[in-house]
C-alpha cells in the first residue's frame, strides 16, 4: 500500500472549493495521477481522521504554454472531490 502522504499532494483552496465545503461538506485535493478512489478514501481518512462518504475524481488536462519560439504543454494532473459523512469536517491551518 502507498504512503497516504504520497497519494494526497495538497488541498486545493479556491473559491469554488470553498463554496463546496460550506454547502455540501466536499473538499478538493490534488492527488497522484496513478491512484484510484479507494486509495484516496483511505488516505484522507488516515491523514485527517474523518469518515469519507464518496470520492469523485477528474483528470485535469494540462494547458498549452508558449516558451520563446516553441509551444509546450504543462502536465496533466488528477483532482479528487471528497464528500464527508454528516457531522464531519476538515480544518485547514
Amino acid at each position: 500500500m502507498k504512503n497516504p502522504l504520497e497519494i494526497i499532494a495538497y488541498p486545493l483552496v479556491t473559491e469554488k472549493g470553498t463554496g463546496l465545503k460550506e454547502k455540501n461538506r466536499q473538499y478538493v485535493f490534488k492527488v497522484a495521477k496513478d491512484t484510484n478512489k479507494i486509495e484516496i478514501k483511505r488516505a484522507v481518512e488516515k491523514i485527517y481522521s474523518v469518515k469519507v462518504k464518496k470520492v469523485n475524481t477528474l483528470i485535469m488536462g494540462g494547458k498549452k504554454k508558449r516558451w520563446r519560439m516553441n509551444w509546450g504543454k504543462t502536465p496533466d494532473w488528477k483532482k479528487a472531490i471528497v464528500t464527508l459523512k454528516e457531522g464531519e469536517s476538515i480544518e485547514f491551518v
